[in-house]
């Protein structure tokens, strides 16, 4: 179908300045036109994605399922809205007509501009090899690359990573995480070769292969097999890797084919002089598309200067750019790296170099003339920014040359300096983010400008918004700027830790941790050994993340979970057998009233949850209890746990006029099932037979409402203080759909949320769209769920009742010592 032409925009009078491109050089470029004058232009983003801008730093993170996309957006909708910017997303411009002053996007829109802006980024290098074309090779550049590895990582098998530059590690890590084995294949024969020196490189191949990656090194591709599919990579020395999945990160492009076509000045890239011009008055470029003095760039901060030089010029106060020294501080799969300068040594260089094995630390700092002119740090990176700002200003280090190497609080005074008066001595001009390129003085000026907390802060200059590296840094110059009145920010686990609940898990997964010592230690605890707050949390999350491996910790438990049952005011418990579905019978009937009887027990109360609980028994008359109950055939409910408690039900379609399916059925088989998982917190479900809802399925964890046609799937209920009606997750038309949606939402909960975390907050925080994206649209994602959730459930459901009247943790029920008054001794 062919469009007509569409000319908007008519009405406003100001020059019309066209974006062409909505990721961060181009949208940064906006910001710092607004920043100098937001009415002097009006303003059209023209995007290929139909995402808002967003972080591609960031990437990464969303792959390892460390962040979320909502999180790394950078100018969400309100952002265009409130500038009065119109964004036009998913319809790339296709033609320019210089001549005309239009562009033209696929969807048939001509726009007329007067200042046009090309910032369309870069294109992945793809390898020119047999099988390049196939289904299941990609590259890794935007969030349609992180969707389709996600698809692939849930069908687990093998992936083959071609490139180990940064992306490339970033892309194995994820993949990693994400259960599939990894190989990367580098051409070079270190990896990172244009940040890292060799030793710092083998460091991180070491720490990399100690996370189960295979890095082989000089491997150079020659071909990619499969016929319909990838199925794995020949190398020029005849080696052949199995994959199911082949992912390019062996470099990037300029793009520039937009810009040739329309005629424009093109090299490497679009060339531009020192104000961002292009051969065209009329036409500006900004980022990695763009060629400066015949020089290509790929790091942000280079492209900040020039969106800086560019919104200079737009407003008349031109400053123009010019290539500044740059420095990489980065954190590959949870390791901290960082480099500057020259390093690769040379007449007249001389290295300082500090190795610290047991630690896995290396610094080398090159000097030339008394000149810090090349760094290269791994594992602590912390005074990389001190030895850039050296560096970047030439400073003469001979007279700290002895204590150089050990960092700046050593060599400005000793170890025992205030850390924070480091960060006090650093110029102005010092960079304090790498990613966005942000200097101190204008992370002050964001403070001074009231910006008193860190996620201020991260909105204001954007300084911490990226990776994170710098977040100590920032929060020092609060607290130095601010003192006590430094606002607090993003909630920490407990106060043992400067960690959130969503750190910790990661880190976790990313580290390969086992233990709850080991959390403490890797993740500098700063108390011996947790509290009540942490130590429960860590052990679920340790729980969670290695189902039959990791032994869980019951002095890491709450009272109720450690004696598997509730305590009660006066000191007794209750006992709530599992009644399945709520079903029950003359034998289990009979057993409970025995045991009413004979442990003269002096409540027993039907629950909200259709099970019977018996009320005050003593903590050393629990074994028994629970041994006369197993004698009927009965586990126990869970009732005192952060797990299943009860699955309620209608009688439905058995007894029920109203009935439209097996309720009670269904709800037995989801029970039998799901019983004995540890969660974030208490979970319950429900079915109800009919929409009349007789089982209250619209307040539980997840409810099942039968329909005549189905099932429908609730999510996030909650009866208790905050009543929350469910949200519809989906229909589903059999039972075994329903069983199965059930186990990937638990999964899902059990694996991203966060500990102590209801699914009702927790569907609030993340939203049920998200769920909705992850367990809907892939059949073979939400299977991958469900089957990690029967699987850890292989090593759960083990009736913990039946094993402490088997013996296990008998000291748990021992009575206390009786204390006889000396009188009656007498």
């Amino acid at each position: 179908m062919k469009h007509e032409p569409i000319r908007i925009g008519e009405a406003d009078t100001r020059p019309h300045m066209i974006v062409i491109g909505n990721g961060m050089a181009g949208c940064r470029a906006v910001e710092e036109l607004l920043a100098r004058d937001p009415t002097r232009y009006r303003v059209t983003i023209v995007g290929a994605e139909h995402h808002v801008n967003y972080n591609r730093i960031m990437l990464s993170p969303v792959l390892a399922g460390e962040k979320t996309f909502d999180e790394i957006v950078i100018n969400d909708h309100d952002w265009y809205a409130d500038n009065g910017i119109t964004l036009l997303a998913g319809d790339p411009v296709i033609a320019i007509d210089r001549a005309a002053r239009t562009v033209t996007t696929r969807g048939g829109i001509t726009m007329d501009y007067d200042r046009l802006l090309i910032a369309t980024g870069s294109d992945p290098f793809i390898i020119p090899v047999p099988g390049k074309d196939l289904p299941g090779v990609i590259g890794f550049r935007d969030m349609n690359d992180v969707g389709a590895m996600l698809a692939a990582a849930e069908k687990g098998g093998r992936a083959v990573v071609i490139g180990g530059g940064l992306l490339g590690l970033e892309a194995a890590h994820g993949l990693s995480l994400r259960g599939m084995a990894v190989t990367v294949l580098h051409l070079m024969p270190t990896l990172l070769e244009r940040q890292l020196d060799e030793a710092a490189a083998w460091l991180l191949r070491t720490a990399l292969e100690a996370r189960g990656q295979t890095i082989m090194t000089g491997a150079d591709t020659a071909a990619i097999l499969g016929d319909t599919h990838v199925t794995g990579v020949r190398l020029k020395d005849g080696t052949e890797l199995p994959a199911d999945l082949v992912v390019m990160a062996v470099g990037i492009r300029p793009s520039v084919a937009l810009a040739r076509d329309a005629g424009l000045d093109v090299g490497r890239g679009i060339k531009v002089d020192d104000h961002m011009v292009t051969s065209d008055p009329h036409v500006l470029a900004v980022g990695e598309c763009v060629e400066h003095d015949g020089q290509v760039y790929g790091l942000v901060a280079p492209l900040w200067d020039m969106c800086r030089a560019l919104a200079d010029g737009l407003v008349e106060r031109p400053s123009g750019y010019r290539p500044a020294p740059t420095a990489t501080k980065l954190k590959v799969a949870g390791l901290d790296v960082f480099s500057a300068g020259d390093f690769s040594g040379g007449d007249g260089a001389e290295d300082i170099v500090l190795r610290d094995a047991s630690r896995g630390i290396y610094k080398r700092v090159v000097v030339r003339g008394d000149r810090i002119v090349g760094a290269v740090l791994y594992g602590d990176t912390a005074d990389g920014n001190w030895y850039f700002d050296l560096l970047k200003k030439g400073e003469d280090i001979a007279s700290i040359r002895d204590a150089l190497i050990f960092g700046q609080a050593f060599a400005s005074g000793g170890g025992q300096a205030d850390p924070k008066a480091a960060v006090a001595a650093l110029s102005d001009e010092a960079e304090i983010c790498g990613c966005n390129g942000v200097s101190k003085g204008k992370v002050l000026a964001c403070i001074d400008g009231g910006a008193h907390s860190l996620d201020a802060v991260r909105s204001g200059c954007k300084a911490s918004a990226s990776c994170g590296s710098c977040t100590g840094i920032v929060e020092s110059l609060l607290a130095l700027r601010l003192g006590g009145e430094v606002e607090a920010g993003p909630k920490t686990m407990c106060k043992c830790t400067s960690f959130g609940h969503d750190d910790v898990r990661r880190e976790i997964v990313a580290q390969g941790m086992r233990a709850i010592p080991e959390v403490m230690q890797k993740l500098h605890w700063s108390t011996p050994d947790g509290c009540s707050s942490c130590r429960p949390a860590l052990n679920y999350y340790l729980l969670c993340a290695l189902p039959g491996d990791y032994v869980d910790d019951q002095q890491s438990r709450f009272v109720n979970e450690r004696l598997h049952a509730n305590i009660q005011k006066d000191g007794t418990y209750s006992v709530v057998p599992r009644m399945w579905g709520g079903l029950t019978s003359p034998k289990e009937l009979r057993a409970i009233a025995d045991v009413v009887e004979k442990f003269n027990a002096p409540m027993v109360k039907v629950t909200g949850g259709q099970r019977l609980d018996i009320f005050g028994i003593r903590k050393e008359d629990l074994p028994a209890v629970w041994a006369d109950l197993n004698a009927a055939g009965m586990v126990s409910g869970h009732a005192y746990g952060k797990s299943l408690r009860t699955v309620k039900t209608c009688v439905g379609s058995e007894w029920c006029r109203f009935g439209t399916q097996d309720s009670t059925g269904l709800g037995v088989k989801i029970e039998r099932a799901t019983w004995g998982s540890w969660m974030p917190h208490k979970f319950k479900i429900a079915v109800s037979g009919c929409p009349r809802n007789c089982a209250e399925a619209t307040i539980k964890d997840f409810g099942i409402v039968c329909v005549d046609s189905g099932y429908e799937l609730h999510v996030g209920g909650n009866g208790g203080i905050k009543v929350r009606a469910t949200d519809l997750l989906c229909k589903v038309a059999t039972e075994a759909e329903a069983i199965e949606m059930c186990a990937a939402f638990i999964q899902l909960y059990r694996e991203e949320a966060r500990y102590l975390e209801r699914t009702a907050p927790w569907i609030e925080r993340v939203g049920v769209a998200y769920l909705q994206s992850r367990l809907l649209p892939d059949v073979e994602a939400r299977a991958a769920l469900a089957a990690r959730f029967f699987y850890s459930q292989r090593f759960s459901q083990d009736d913990p009742w039946a094993q402490r009247v088997a013996g296990a943790e008998r000291e748990h029920h021992a009575p206390m010592a009786r204390f006889q008054p000396q009188e009656e001794m007498a």
